[in-house]
C-alpha cells in the first residue's frame, strides 16, 4: 500500500511567529517497504508521521494511502484516523499496565466486538509470530523492555493494517537490546510485507532497517534514496555530515576527466568520484574515516596518498579511532585495534578515488 504525500505543509504559531514544521513536503513511500524518516530533533519527521495517521491537521497539501485520498484541504477531505486503515507504535509503547499481555494485544479487536474465538485465534497466531508464546497471562509491567516492544508491535499488527507507523519505538532500549530488536523488527516487517514508515534520529538504525531513507531537516526533505545511495553517493553536504561520520574538506574543482573529477583541497590534490561540477567551482570533499587506509610499503595502486601526523588514538574494541593532522586540518581516522601507532607518528595513508565524494559547498 503506497503512501503519497503532495505539497504538504504544517505551521505552528508561537508568539506571533510562524514556525514551519513541514514545508511543502513531497514524497512517495513505496508499498510493502520500510521507509525511514531520518533527521535531527525538531526537523518535522514526527509531525509528518502524525499527519499521515490523522493526529495532526496539515495546513495544505494532500495525503493519499493506496488509492484513497485521506486528506486534502482543497477538496475538503479529512478521513478520521480510525478509518485510514493504519496502525501506530509509539515511543512509549502505550501498553496498558493493568492488563496482561493477551488483553493488551487483543484490545483492538475487543473494542470492535470481534467474536471471542476469532480474537483467541488471532492472538495465538501473533504471539507465535513475535515469539511471546507462554506470556499471555503476564502483566505488561512484568516483562522486559524488548518484550514490551513486541507486545506493542503485536497489538499494531493484529488488526491487519494496510500501513504501520513507528515513532522512535526503540529509543528506550539499551544498546544491545536495541540492536537485537531492530533485527527482529526488520525480519517481521519483511515477512509480512506491510508498508512501514519509521521515524528515528539514529543513523545506524535507519541504515540497518530501511529499504528507503528520507533525510529531513528544518521541515523539508533533503534527499530520498536507498541506505547505500544515501551513505555512499549523497549529493548534499547536510546528508554527508549527518549520516555516519565524515571529514568535510573545502575544495575547488580543477578538471573533469571521463570518469573522475580532480580537485585542489585544503589538504592537497585529490582524484574523486565523477561529479558534474563546473571547473573552478567551490565544493566540499567528503571522506569517511573508515575509508582512510594505512599505506602498505609495497602499495602500487592509484589511490590518493596523504601524509599526516597522528594526534590521538582511542581504543574502542574493533578499531582505534582518532585524528591525524595535515597542516592545520585535522581528519578523523579509524585503524586496526592491534596497531602500534601512537601520537606523533608520521604516517602515509591511502584513500581510493571511489571513496572521495564531492558535494555542494
Amino acid at each position: 500500500m503506497e503512501i503519497q504525500i503532495k505539497e504538504l505543509s504544517k505551521y505552528y504559531y508561537t508568539d506571533g511567529k510562524i514556525i514551519k514544521a513541514l514545508d511543502n513536503i513531497n514524497i512517495k513511500i513505496p508499498g510493502k517497504r520500510i521507509c525511514t524518516l531520518l533527521g535531527p530533533s525538531g526537523c518535522g519527521k514526527t509531525t509528518l508521521l502524525r499527519c499521515i495517521v490523522g493526529l495532526e491537521k496539515p495546513d495544505s497539501g494532500e495525503i493519499k494511502i493506496g488509492d484513497e485520498v485521506v486528506w486534502c484541504n482543497k477538496k475538503g477531505i479529512n478521513i478520521p484516523t480510525e478509518k485510514r486503515g493504519l496502525a501506530m507504535v509509539f515511543q512509549t509503547y502505550a501498553i496498558w499496565p493493568h492488563m496482561n499481555v493477551y488483553n493488551n494485544i487483543a484490545y483492538p479487536l475487543q473494542i470492535k466486538n470481534f467474536p471471542k474465538e476469532e480474537i483467541y485465534k488471532r492472538v495465538k497466531k501473533i504471539l507465535n509470530f513475535v515469539k511471546l508464546d507462554g506470556f499471555e497471562k503476564r502483566l505488561a509491567t512484568n516483562i522486559s523492555g524488548g518484550q514490551q516492544q513486541r507486545v506493542a508491535l503485536a497489538r499494531a499488527l493484529i488488526a491487519e493494517p494496510k500501513v504501520i507507523l513507528f515513532d522512535e519505538p526503540l529509543s528506550n532500549l539499551d544498546a544491545k537490546l536495541r540492536e537485537e530488536t531492530r533485527k527482529e523488527l526488520r525480519n517481521f516487517l519483511s515477512e509480512l510485507k506491510i508498508t512501514a514508515a519509521y521515524v528515528t534520529h539514529d543513523q545506524i538504525e535507519a541504515l540497518a532497517l530501511s529499504d528507503v531513507i528520507a533525510v529531513m531537516n528544518s521541515g523539508y526533505i533533503v534527499e530520498v534514496g536507498s541506505p547505500r545511495q544515501i551513505y555512499f553517493n549523497t549529493t548534499h553536504q547536510f546528508v554527508a555530515d549527518f549520516i555516519g561520520r565524515a571529514n568535510l574538506i573545502k575544495a575547488i574543482v580543477k578538471s573533469q576527466k571521463k570518469d573522475k573529477t580532480i580537485v585542489d583541497s585544503e589538504i592537497g590534490t585529490f582524484i574523486c568520484q565523477k561529479r558534474d561540477f563546473p571547473v573552478e567551482s567551490k565544493v566540499i570533499l567528503c571522506i569517511r574515516p573508515e575509508f582512510i587506509y594505512l599505506k602498505e610499503d609495497n602499495y602500487s595502486g592509484e589511490g590518493n596518498i596523504i601524509t599526516g601526523i597522528i594526534e590521538n588514538l582511542v581504543f574502542v574494541g574493533e578499531t582505534c579511532e582518532g585524528e591525524m593532522s595535515i597542516g592545520n586540518k585535522r581528519l578523523m581516522i579509524k585503524i586496526e585495534s592491534e596497531s602500534s601507532l601512537k601520537k606523533g607518528d608520521v604516517v602515509n595513508f591511502v584513500v581510493s578515488s571511489d571513496h572521495c565524494l564531492l558535494v555542494s559547498d
